[in-house]
């Protein structure tokens, strides 16, 4: 059987069990109002994009379009973006599901797609082309890379493309189309290189939900009007004029004043301390007219005054220094507690199992998880941002654990990481074999 036949089957099997539950993996029977409330950051993310500007001037006559549409989560708030939206989606269940979702949304119209290509739209056909945690459950790196091709191709010039991919090392390669493949950053830069694409963003690198924003080159290039200069340098995170030499606020941001036109991720360069760091978001112009570029400091820099370089295809645009300090120490924290499978019922447990976002832990294997004094056991860590840094861990409720309130303990070591109190239901018992 095909990849496109087997991802068809199991889209059209999660689709009649729980569309909801699958496409937002929140929990079980969400209604319609909770369904479309599960996107509303992704929005945000997507109108932060669209501020970069699209082709024409008359959003009446824009096109988007939305690889993965699923049941028509995203297509309905974006259908009052655009004169005209389309969505794919290789399940045929799904697409009913959307058609049904957006029937009284005439200009919005999802389609049954091949799950490999775009071969029912006609070449620089859409002003916006977007697609978010599609990529992720795509077990062939082939099916991936072929859709961004097509989708490079049905682009119009000018027109952006924003979509996430699964960056995760321990996820290269798999055969099940829940948990699909991976894709190295270096190949995003290489594909963007190879389609002559301007690269603005690369986000959340080494990460489950890696963000690309792509900018296809408008006919005419603009040109340049003056002389580069970085007007003032910050911690991406804060105004401050200084960065850590690790961990989560080891970023910069630069604002810079006439950076050319056609510069982008792929050709600007910038040095601290002689080493190259890591560029991650190129923005529009601000209302001053300065754009930022925001970048993750190189490993190993020695802290004090660093100097920095900024280059454009070779060429020196500016140069200024930077100040670098000590990390503080790392202080483990716990983000969150939920149920392992059914996120929106927080720490009401109804699965059985829990599920916790810890930063800073950096021997993560040492968490010692308990319930009212009894283990958990079967645990499971993954690194979701190597930044802060921050990681999954999801572990069993203790055999013989009874429902009602507990009190969840967690510690590493010697170290406390925290006490949380959670209510375990009685279908979330473990059945004792």
């Amino acid at each position: 059987m095909s990849v496109e036949q087997t991802m068809r089957d199991d889209w059209n099997r999660r689709a009649k069990e729980d569309a909801h539950y699958y496409v937002a993996f929140g929990r079980h029977e969400q209604d319609e109002d909770e369904f479309l409330a599960t996107a509303s950051d992704v929005l945000r993310g997507f109108d932060r994009e669209l501020k970069r500007g699209l082709p024409g001037t008359n959003p009446r006559a824009r096109r988007a379009l939305e690889i993965g549409c699923g049941p028509g989560r995203l297509m309905k708030p974006l259908s009052q973006k655009f004169g005209e939206i389309h969505g794919v989606d290789v399940s045929d269940e799904m697409i009913a599901l959307a058609c049904e979702r957006l029937r009284s949304i005439p200009h919005a119209h999802p389609h049954v797609g091949s799950g490999a290509d775009l071969r029912q739209f006609a070449d620089d056909s859409f002003d916006f082309i977007y697609s978010y945690a599609v990529f992720q459950h795509i077990p062939s790196k082939d099916v991936v890379l072929s859709y961004l091709h097509d989708a490079a191709r049905v682009l119009k010039p000018g027109g952006l493309m924003r979509f996430q991919a699964n960056n995760l090392t321990a996820a290269r390669t798999a055969a099940e189309t829940w948990h699909g493949c991976s894709m190295e950053a270096g190949e995003i830069r290489d594909f963007a290189a190879l389609q002559g694409l301007r690269l603005l963003a690369l986000e959340a690198v080494q990460t489950q939900y890696m963000w690309v924003t792509l900018r296809k080159p408008e006919l005419i290039a603009k040109q340049a009007s003056g002389t580069t200069r970085i007007r003032r340098i910050t911690n991406s995170e804060s105004s401050e004029p200084v960065a850590p030499n690790r961990g989560r606020y080891a970023a910069v941001s630069l604002w810079l004043e006439q950076l050319p036109a056609d510069a982008d991720l792929l050709q600007l360069d910038l040095r601290i301390g002689g080493k190259s760091a890591r560029l991650t978001y190129l923005s529009a112009p601000e209302m001053d007219g300065l754009v930022q570029l925001n970048a993750v400091l190189p490993a190993g820099l020695a802290t004090g005054l660093q100097p920095l370089e900024l280059r454009f295809g070779g060429t020196l645009l500016g140069e200024s220094s930077f100040r670098i300090i000590p990390a503080p120490p790392a202080v483990p924290r716990l983000v969150e507690a939920v149920d392992g499978l059914d996120y929106m019922s927080g720490t009401r447990i109804v699965s059985g199992s829990v599920k916790l976002f810890i930063e800073e832990l950096f021997e993560p294997e040492t968490l010692i998880a308990t319930v009212d004094g009894q283990p958990a056991f079967e645990y499971s860590i993954l690194c979701t941002d190597p930044m802060p840094p921050r990681h999954e861990i999801n572990f069993r409720l203790p055999l013989d654990v009874g429902p009602g309130r507990k009190l969840l303990r967690l510690e590493a070591g010697r170290r406390l990481i925290g006490i949380v109190p959670i209510e375990i239901t009685p279908q979330s018992i473990p059945e004792v074999k």
